[in-house]
């Protein structure tokens, strides 16, 4: 997910720089939505893994 962020990133900043203001506008946003997600699922994997550990006996 974070490799489709980037993706998305570079698109926006290569759109920018041609002038398709439209088009990294939106690749933007879909950049900043992965990127969201990707921060949020990497959150609750975490905890879900910190949460699963078994104490040492």
């Amino acid at each position: 997910m974070l490799r489709w962020a980037l993706i998305f990133f570079v698109i926006a900043i290569v759109a920018g720089l041609c002038g398709f203001t439209g088009l990294a506008g939106a690749a933007s946003q879909v950049a900043r939505i992965l990127f969201f997600v990707f921060v949020v699922l990497l959150v609750v994997s975490v905890l879900l893994h910190v949460s699963n550990r078994t104490p040492p006996q």
